[in-house]
């Protein structure tokens, strides 16, 4: 990167950065002004400069205003306009802050000349503000000079003026004189060859002859008319030109080019004509540039020496029209030499006496020094007159780059950029901040939260501090990866330069990364239907997707599961049932369900935070009738992904669901069909089947193996179900229990035929004494045949209470007591009208009562039984009943038979009657 000036130095001081910058910007209060000369009033100043007067305006009166001049001779007044000003000896310039200077020469258009010693100059300064309204103020200014030369040359910046006494030795009549070959040569009988006639002006000016350097003659009235200023005073001649005139040329002169104007005027008498040379040669170029300094080089011998034995009288320098002493050259670092055929002077950049400029080029910025020096030289040629020249030379530098500095002061704990971006020069001012989005002015961001600073520095150059929240939406907030973030900031800074309102900019780009992510957060909860899932935003917002098991939540689910949402939160109720959530295990009694909540970021498919949720639901899986018949609920878990829960059978491939979709099949069946076995454990008989997947039904890919093992467990009056969930092979099965009854039935009929029983509300019954009872044992809603129902102990007690005292024996092991004398007879029971004879026993006792002493002990009687189930292919045990007569031997229940299921029962009170 260019420095800025040499010298220039970055300062860090307590965390704030200070830019300097070793050039002087010059205001107009270092401009020295003798009082005496300055009207504090009107903020005008006056001085006379040897052949010219300095007019100058005072920026607080010009600056933000239209400033305007003309001149006045008497009633004539004229607006001064720039071909105005070239034509009659003025010229006008002005500095950044405002201040204006006009430069008359004395021998101008519209002066009163006095004997070319005493000259009045009066002007108008016209003074327009913003509203219209106009302030003329009156310059009227005296100036006398009696030390002219006998030739005086004046370079200003837009005109170049020589003016020649008109002595009575200096005018030659030409036809008086013999014409020689050296005469000839230097152009003294140019006029000869010229028009014979003219008309004589009033100024007795004949004709004038222009080389350029070709001659072209001119009438006085024509070269007015051209724009060239002719004036005759009392003692002298005086020709002005613009350089820009089409008899001027320009000639390089020892590497330095130099604008011309060559005239002979001629003027007619009476009895003569003369004529008088004037040449004028002002230098256009002639610099170079170094970081530091400034050359001018002017040639030593220039074309206003006739000879090559000038001889250089003085050489002065002077800045903005006014001579400086070498004291003042030396404390300003000034230097004016003869070196060679140059007369060189130097001058460094950034002095005092000049000022610097901004200026975009090519949107980039950039300066330039600008510097106003005078030269005045007096030579004289062969002791002969002399000649005073003199020379206002406007520099300015190439254009110098200085790309501002930008640095970063971005405070991260305080989450604030904070950015300084300088030196620029006192003429440029920040009226705009742009986004990619927005532009903003200065009071549109500091509305906003932006502090926007201007921060001066001594030598008079400024920079502009800039401190944006990380929170506006200036800044670009971009997620890097899961936890970081870039905050970055991206500014095109809009400047204008002033007065002449030329824009240019400035990018930057801060970025600033942070590990400041507080990830979104998930908790959930069910009851005995619902998962209830609470989302927590952290600080994205709500910039992230949400997957439900396997699916985007869509604004259709949205509504669905009842979602909720606030500036922080967000809650949704998803019922256990839905399609987003998946089956894990199956319970006798309940489902064992998952919900997966999956936060995603879409840009950079990041995983914000990923939650699982796992509860039972109570759901009957498998339910076991006392009628025998059972219904079973497959449901389609995730480890079996391919399952269609339509092609599921039972054993029996030929058993399909009752119902099917695509998450559950239902069977409903008998527990003697679809292939249910029946098997007896302690206490227990229990049917088993199972659901498959039918056979020939494959998957690609191949799914584990699916088998849900439907049990149920039946005991008398108590029904217990077993049933395990669906794995792979290789995972156990787990076993739960339900509940339910089987019932068995003790009834006492009217009569032997058994159609008609006694109902509860029948009891006490009343019978008389060894009048028959006729009783039936049944096993009530079962369907399976290869059951039967075995009495294996029946009797009678005086209490209802089954196990009181005193008790007879009815029925004993199965078989009849051999010790009663009245015996209990066994009734066969037929097919007829009975679906399932194996589940009934009938038999037949005869009504007694207790009698101790042979005295009646009451006169009523319980009878209870305990009943057993057997499997009819059983051979051993009570189910054998192999009972023998009252000689034979009585075959007892084998106490470890573990095959038997046995049923308590009772009868109502029966009472005795007497006869």
């Amino acid at each position: 990167m260019m420095p800025w000036l040499p010298g220039f130095c970055t300062l860090w001081l307590l965390g704030v950065v200070v830019l300097a910058q070793n050039f002087n910007v010059v205001s107009p209060q270092k401009t020295v002004i003798p009082a005496q000369n300055f009207n504090q009033r009107t903020g005008l100043k006056t001085d006379c400069l040897g052949s010219y007067m300095r007019l100058t305006v005072d920026k607080s009166l010009a600056f933000g205003n239209l400033v305007e001049f003309d001149v006045v001779n008497g009633s004539q007044i004229e607006p001064l306009t720039p071909s105005l000003a070239s034509k009659c000896g003025f010229s006008v310039n002005s500095d950044p802050w405002g201040n204006y200077r006009v430069f008359a020469s004395l021998f101008n258009c519209y002066a009163a000349n006095e004997d070319d010693h005493l000259f009045d100059i009066n002007m108008r300064v016209r003074v327009r503000g913003v509203k219209e309204e106009q302030d003329v103020l009156q310059v009227e200014k005296t100036c006398t000079h009696d030390n002219w030369a006998p030739r005086e040359v004046l370079c200003d910046r837009n005109y170049m003026e020589v003016s020649v006494k008109r002595l009575t030795g200096e005018i030659t009549a030409m036809r008086r004189q013999p014409k020689t070959a050296e005469r000839q040569a230097k152009g003294d009988y140019q006029w000869l060859d010229s028009v014979p006639e003219a008309i004589t002006s009033k100024s007795n000016i004949w004709r004038m002859v222009f080389f350029t350097p070709k001659q072209k003659a001119m009438l006085l009235e024509d070269a007015l008319k051209a724009g060239y200023g002719v004036t005759t005073t009392k003692s002298r001649l005086v020709l002005r030109s613009g350089f820009d005139m089409p008899e001027t040329y320009e000639e390089n002169v020892n590497g330095v080019p130099m604008k011309m104007i060559k005239v002979t005027t001629y003027f007619k008498r009476q009895w003569s004509v003369t004529m008088l040379d004037t040449v004028a040669a002002c230098p256009v170029g002639g610099l170079s540039f170094t970081d530091e300094m400034i050359t001018w080089n002017f040639p030593r011998f220039n074309p206003l020496m006739t000879s090559g034995e000038a001889t250089i009288l003085g050489m002065l320098m002077g800045i903005d029209g006014s001579e400086i002493d070498s004291a003042q050259m030396a404390s300003r670092g000034y230097i004016l030499t003869i070196e060679g055929n140059n007369i060189v002077m130097k001058i460094p950049i950034g002095g005092p006496d000049g000022y610097y400029k901004s200026h975009a080029v090519d949107n980039h910025y950039n300066i330039r020094y600008y510097i106003e020096p005078m030269l005045e030289l007096l030579w004289s040629e062969g002791g002969m007159d002399s000649t005073r020249y003199r020379v206002l030379f406007p520099i300015k530098t190439p254009f110098m780059p200085r790309p501002p500095h930008f640095v970063d002061l971005t405070d991260v704990d305080k989450r604030m950029f904070d950015v300084l971006l300088g030196p620029f020069l006192y003429d440029v001012e920040l009226v705009n901040l742009t986004s990619s989005a927005e532009v903003l002015t200065l009071a549109e961001a500091s509305m906003r939260g932006f502090n926007i600073q201007e921060q001066r520095f001594q030598n008079g150059s400024k920079a502009f501090r800039l401190q944006v929240p990380f929170s506006d939406s200036f800044v670009v907030k971009t997620q890097t990866s899961l936890l970081l973030t870039v905050y970055s900031l991206r500014l095109v800074f809009g400047f204008m330069i002033f007065p002449e309102s030329v824009p240019f900019s400035y990018i930057a780009t801060v970025d600033v990364t942070l590990q400041d992510i507080t990830l979104p957060t998930l908790a959930g909860s069910c009851d005995k239907e619902k998962f209830y899932i609470m989302i927590s935003y952290g600080n994205l917002g709500k910039n992230f997707n949400i997957m439900l098991g396997k699916r985007d939540l869509t604004p259709d689910l949205k509504a669905e599961y009842d979602v909720k949402e606030n500036v922080s939160h967000m809650s949704l109720v998803v019922p256990f049932l839905a399609l987003d959530v998946a089956f894990e295990l199956m319970y006798p009694s309940s489902l064992r369900a998952r919900l997966d909540v999956l936060l995603w970021e879409p840009v950079n498919k990041w995983t914000l935070s990923d939650f699982s949720l796992a509860c039972n639901f109570p759901m009957t899986m498998t339910e076991c009738f006392s009628n025998g018949s059972m219904s079973a609920l497959a449901v389609k878990v995730e480890s079996v992904p391919q399952l269609v829960p339509s092609q599921l059978t039972l054993r029996d491939q030929s058993c399909r669901p009752k119902f099917s979709n695509d998450r559950f099949a239902y069977f409903s069946y008998d527990a003697n069909s679809c292939g249910t076995t029946r098997k007896f454990y302690d206490g227990v008989m229990m049917y088993q089947n199972e659901v498959l997947l039918g056979n020939g039904v494959a998957t690609l890919p191949p799914d584990p193996e699916y088998r849900v093992t439907v049990s149920c467990f039946y005991t008398i009056n108590d029904t217990q179900t077993i049933a395990f969930f669906t794995k792979p092979r290789e995972n156990d099965p787990m076993l739960e229990t339900g509940f339910g009854e089987l019932h068995v039935a003790l009834r006492l009929a009217l009569d032997g035929s058994y159609n008609k029983f006694y109902a509860e509300e029948d009891y006490p019954v009343v019978q008389y004494l060894r009048s028959p009872l006729f009783f039936e044992v049944e096993l009530l809603q079962s369907t399976d045949p290869q059951i039967e129902l075995v009495l294996e102990n029946c009797w009678a007690t005086l209490k209802e209470d089954r196990s009181s005292t005193p008790r007879w024996d009815l029925i004993v092991d199965g078989c009849v007591n051999l010790e009663d004398n009245y015996e209990t007879i066994f009734h066969p029971v037929t097919p007829d009208g009975v679906p399932y004879p194996s589940h009934m026993k009938r038999f037949e006792i005869q009504m007694f009562t207790f009698v101790q002493d042979d005295v009646m002990l009451k006169d009523q009687i319980y009878v209870h039984c305990d009943a057993v189930l057997c499997d009819a292919d059983q051979s051993d045990g009570i189910c054998k009943r192999l009972c023998l007569g009252r000689t034979g031997k009585k075959v007892r229940r084998d106490p470890t038979n573990d095959q038997i299921q046995k049923a308590q029962l009772s009868t109502g009170k029966i009472l005795f009657a007497a006869s």
